[in-house]
């Protein structure tokens, strides 16, 4: 039999069965991992005496070789070979001869796929958390350029107060930074070795399981072998965490979509992160903040999928699992290529701070700030709450806007207005006279802008140091 796995078998597998079960067309995305776990398992087997040191040096040595052939592009996959697992096997002992099949010694190809997968997602948990930083560094510094731009908040996209451009954009920091602190959450599941529980049960052979996390810088080993080859909460969570990422890049790319238009004019997006179209000269098309919007989907169906995957499987490895792959590395391109595009984008976007301001003085977003006004004088909030609702819709009927109406007409709905109404009605005091924590107040958004700037540096230090940890190169 051919297969490394064919004694017990009498005829050879069916060519429809090795194409339908065969994962090595998705998993060779793993061939790094999977021979980093292979050096550390043999070293091992050699540390505890269970294989010669010659053998593993031979060994260790042949691993090199197929890491760099793979490296190099030199492999044609096969679905004979099932999985990266086999195929990395059988290349070694092609390469050393049958020695190369003592590699399995004392583990299971259960805990071996395990391991190479939480290899696999600790360098992209980081690598995430680094390209958040760099989001919310463009961000910031957008944010920085301008606290005193004023634009029109809203609720129900209607137009509600007016705020700090600067700080609409600090709530995506703040989006982005709960993004960050979940992911960094998440690493310490991540970082766990499965290696050493075997197909389910353990080994009989005396290895060291504790030497092998060391070398593979783990900070914890699966206290359980049954749990070990069958958790795939690990991958759940990346993929929640980075279903919820996603939601935000989401509404980000949504109003830049929405401000980028013509109707609003706000933005305008560098031709870099544009598209035109085939019919249509005039057209600049805002196509990469669709595609985000769009992919916000399928990273959700990533989630679903493997949920569903999950659901009722016994314990405790099953081939159903084979179905965590696809998905996982599906999430990790679509994830990684919106934050990296997401970054330049709002840094070189251009900000259209006459039409914000523009927007602003043409509407009634101050209108709240009389009704706070009538409340320092003296009348009830619910009564100030209606003579402005009648006041806007007089200005509305009228066709002017709160600035426009003479203070005689003010009086009219009530005595209380005096002249200082229209210092009020500037919409730099109307933001500024928000000056609680958080609020939309100059001070209060540089204060904000100073507190991102040092969380910001606390996240690049800790991507620094996991990074190293993970074997990853920080960038």
């Amino acid at each position: 039999m051919s297969k490394l796995w064919g004694g017990r078998f009498t005829k050879a597998t069916d060519a429809l069965v090795e194409e339908y079960t065969a994962s090595v067309f998705f998993d060779k995305e793993l061939y790094e991992e999977d021979i980093q776990g292979s050096i550390a398992h043999v070293t091992m087997l050699g540390k505890q005496g269970i294989l010669p040191q010659e053998d593993v040096q031979t060994i260790i040595g042949g691993l090199t070789r197929v890491l760099e052939k793979l490296r190099r592009g030199e492999v044609t996959f096969s679905a004979a070979e099932e999985d990266i697992h086999m195929t990395v096997e059988k290349l070694l002992i092609a390469d050393i001869g049958p020695v190369g099949g003592k590699l399995h010694t004392g583990r299971s190809r259960n805990d071996q796929v395990a391991t190479d997968m939480h290899l696999y997602l600790r360098k992209r948990v980081v690598e995430f958390v680094e390209l958040l930083g760099a989001l919310q560094e463009a961000l910031i510094g957008q944010a920085k350029a301008h606290v005193e731009t004023i634009l029109p908040g809203y609720t129900h996209l209607q137009r509600a107060q007016p705020i700090s451009f600067g700080h609409h954009l600090l709530a995506y920091v703040a989006m982005f930074g709960r993004d960050a602190e979940r992911l960094m959450d998440s690493y310490k599941r991540v970082d766990m070795l499965p290696l050493g529980a075997g197909a389910l049960a353990g080994t009989t052979f005396p290895i060291d399981r504790a030497f092998v996390a060391e070398q593979l810088g783990f900070s914890r080993i699966y206290d359980n072998s049954l749990d070990a080859v069958s958790d795939r909460d690990f991958i759940v969570e990346f993929l929640s965490n980075a279903s919820l990422l996603m939601a935000h890049l989401s509404r980000l790319c949504e109003e830049l979509i929405l401000w980028s238009s013509t109707e609003f004019g706000f933005v305008e997006l560098d031709d870099a992160f544009c598209t035109g179209s085939s019919i249509m000269p005039q057209k600049k098309n805002p196509d990469v903040a669709e595609l985000v919007r769009g992919k916000t989907g399928r990273v959700y169906g990533n989630l679903v999928g493997l949920l569903t995957v999950l659901k009722s499987l016994p314990l405790a490895y099953n081939k159903d699992m084979q179905e965590d792959k696809e998905g996982m590395f599906d999430t990790v391109k679509h994830v990684g290529g919106a934050l990296r595009l997401m970054a330049p984008m709002i840094a070189t976007m251009q900000v259209r701070t006459d039409r914000m301001r523009g927007a602003v003085d043409r509407d009634f977003s101050n209108a709240t700030d009389i009704a706070d006004y009538l409340v320092n004088k003296g009348i009830p909030f619910r009564q100030a709450h209606e003579i402005i609702g009648k006041l806007v819709l007089h200005c509305i009927e009228r066709g002017i806007v709160l600035l426009e109406l003479p203070l005689e007409e003010y009086k009219k709905f009530a005595p209380e207005f005096e002249g200082d109404i229209f210092d009020v009605l500037q919409p730099e005091h109307v933001v500024n006279a928000r000056a609680v924590y958080g609020g939309t107040a100059f001070p209060q958004v540089r204060e904000a802008i100073a507190r991102a700037e040092a969380s910001l540096v606390g996240l690049q230090a800790w991507t620094a140091e996991y990074a190293a940890k993970s074997g990853l190169a920080s960038k």
